[in-house]
């Protein structure tokens, strides 16, 4: 079991118990799946690159990628009928918090100008998004290798709710948040 998986049943769901006002553990919320999702759009016509960024998207996520293909053919998009347009990998388990760890932990504190994520993300019904526009934030990721720069979408799925049971167990599970107007 990885560590944020340990640390989120023993300490942070009986805190969110309490925090949330629960009276039974079984309500409080968790995470269900994390998305992370990769267009590419620019890339659509070389194969090599498609491989390439399959490839990382496979080392950052530690699973192999889905190809999505599209359905449609649309001429001003010089788009065809089976070309590739983006990649997607959902990740549950011990994989999605390790992941989750590594994100909140390591990754975005290493972004730039970092202010915290915006609270614009959740959807109303305890979901968050966000978008990383460099994939070369995240650790494994060897910046001398990287010969196509890409960007991708992360979402986290829930059970929570509403917006303010998400952000509790984001905040609990290390989602750094910009800080409130009024608020030190």
């Amino acid at each position: 079991m990885t560590a944020l998986k340990e640390k989120f049943y023993d300490t942070i769901r009986p805190e969110l118990k309490k925090t949330l006002s629960f009276t039974n553990i079984e309500r409080t919320p968790k995470v269900t799946k994390v998305v992370v999702s990769s267009g590419v759009g620019k890339f659509k016509e070389e194969e090599k690159a498609i491989e390439k960024i399959q490839n990382d998207l496979a080392i950052i996520t530690g699973q192999k990628p889905k190809i999505n293909k599209s359905r449609k053919a649309v001429s001003a998009f010089k788009l065809r009928i089976g070309q590739p347009v983006g990649l997607t990998v959902t990740l549950r388990g011990e994989k999605m918090y390790d992941f989750i760890f590594r994100l909140a932990n390591v990754a975005l504190p290493r972004v730039r100008d970092f202010k915290g994520l915006s609270r614009n993300g959740f959807d109303g019904r305890g979901n968050y998004s966000l978008g990383i526009s460099e994939h070369t934030i995240m650790p494994e990721i060897k910046f001398e290798n990287v010969t196509e720069n890409f960007g991708f979408q992360i979402n986290v799925n829930t059970t929570a709710k509403n917006n303010a049971e998400c952000e509790a167990l984001l905040s609990a599970l290390g989602f750094p948040f910009e800080k409130q107007e009024g608020s030190k």
